[in-house]
């Protein structure tokens, strides 16, 4: 089995910073891309960041330059730095990951870090 664990998650401030933790344990050979989502309440799950193996990222464009994503493949961990944090940033922030085992690749989710942003 595969467990993606997060944190990091908290309430801060308008234009404080938080920076989030995903970790990968498990039956894993190895990871492929790595990506950052979130779902504020009545709305649907949405990309904030993903990175691929070779580190290539990409970002929503609500977030784009305010949020970094990055990786650490020797620890199969992601994070999330995001600072100038807005009110609309507040949401359930999961991470996901695609997962190379001995015989299939999958896609796995975290249980989710609530990140609040009071104004």
């Amino acid at each position: 089995q595969v467990q993606l664990v997060e944190s990091g998650g908290g309430l801060v401030q308008a234009g404080g910073s938080l920076r989030l933790s995903c970790v990968a344990s498990g039956m894993i050979l190895s990871l492929n891309d790595m990506g950052w989502y979130r779902q504020a309440p009545g709305k649907q799950r949405e990309l904030v960041a993903a990175v691929t193996s070779g580190g290539r990222t990409n970002y929503a464009d609500s977030v784009k330059g305010r949020f970094t994503i990055s990786r650490d493949n020797a620890k199969n961990a992601a994070y999330l730095q995001m600072n100038s944090l807005k009110p609309e940033d507040t949401a359930v922030y999961y991470c996901n990951a695609v997962v190379r085992r001995s015989t299939s690749v999958n896609g796995y989710w975290g249980q989710g870090t609530q990140v609040t942003v009071s104004s």
